[in-house]
């Protein structure tokens, strides 16, 4: 194993640290409780939005704290949920009045720690927290983490219109069916090259041969649908795509927000690539690109491979994708 850190038990402690110098202007962190906050939350008078999960998907969470996105986000050790009490002081300090959305992937440590953190937040500080469940993975049905679908993709895009519509005041409740609204209408699917290697192990998360695939992937490594010999761009894309659009499904005169997402191992070049491929094969099934995003931004640590996210987008969420936006991992109009 190869990696740029000191200790391994120190990844994200040291990482949180690299954060807080990096992005001054941005944010500020609680080292003690692993939070990191927007500079000036709690914004009184606007609902409070946190996220969080577990390390090794930079730029998601810490990434997308600020400015037309998130208040708050809550740092897990690597591949693991952040703690009830971690969220719990976050959705007290990003409280403006207005109540806190917590943006929840679906996987079971995520949602149980979530779930008690709002209780615990209720009754407590009296906050009324309301929270969306992101499940657009069509890939499985359960996996070794979940019960349902995996949240993946759609939570960048999620965070983001959300995001927007919280800076612009609205209430709880309209921030909430908005949520639901843009969960209902993505999907995801992605698949590795090759495995990560998490700080502690030092050991490939799982054996994939050279000349082989695994398409359906979990963010974590979790195995997909099935194990293939290696493919072209051109057929990798078909093998993504198809499963996506035909599941919600996506029709002829359908408008999307197009995201192709990297793993965290994969050079912007192969992924611009395969945005190509993507973006042929919508327009032969009648489907417009709105708005696209091309980069990496959910991750798995050096995992090499790339996701597929399509967001079906009425002029609303176009327009409020095209919000100002500016945190250290997405930023344009601020």
């Amino acid at each position: 194993m190869k990696k740029l850190i000191n200790d391994p038990a120190d990844v994200v402690k040291d990482s949180l640290l690299g954060v807080e110098a990096a992005h001054p202007d941005h944010v500020r962190v609680d080292h003690a409780n692993k939070i990191i906050y927007r500079k000036d939350a709690p914004k009184q008078g606007k609902v409070g939005l946190i996220s969080g999960g577990g390390s090794g998907h930079e730029p998601m969470h810490g990434g997308f704290v600020g400015l037309g996105m998130l208040d708050a986000a809550c740092a897990g050790e690597v591949f693991t949920s952040p703690v009830p009490d971690q969220m719990m002081e976050a959705t007290t300090k990003v409280d403006g009045g207005a109540g806190v959305l917590h943006i929840v992937k679906n996987y079971t440590g995520d949602v149980m720690n979530f779930e008690m953190a709002a209780e615990l937040a209720a009754a407590d500080s009296g906050i009324e927290v309301k929270s969306v469940v992101t499940d657009d993975d069509v890939a499985v049905q359960d996996s070794l983490y979940t019960a349902g679908r995996r949240g993946v993709g759609v939570t960048v895009l999620l965070e983001k219109i959300v995001g927007a519509a919280a800076e612009e005041g609205r209430s709880l409740q309209e921030v909430a069916d908005l949520a639901a609204k843009v969960n209902a209408q993505g999907r995801s699917m992605g698949m590795a090259l090759t495995s990560c290697v998490t700080p502690a192990s030092g050991t490939p998360t799982f054996d994939l041969a050279d000349d082989e695939m695994e398409v359906g992937i979990g963010i974590h490594g979790e195995p997909g649908r099935k194990r293939l010999p290696m493919a072209s761009a051109h057929d990798v894309a078909a093998l993504l795509v198809d499963p996506i659009v035909s599941d919600l499904p996506y029709g002829q005169g359908d408008s999307v927000i197009a995201f192709v997402n990297g793993m965290g191992g994969t050079p912007l070049i192969e992924l611009y690539i395969m945005y190509q491929e993507v973006a042929q094969l919508l327009d032969k099934a009648g489907i417009t690109v709105a708005r696209s995003l091309v980069g990496n931004y959910i991750t798995s640590l050096e995992m090499a491979g790339c996701s597929v996210t399509l967001l079906k987008a009425d002029d609303e969420m176009v327009r409020l994708w095209d919000a100002p936006v500016n945190t250290p991992g997405l930023r344009w109009g601020a």
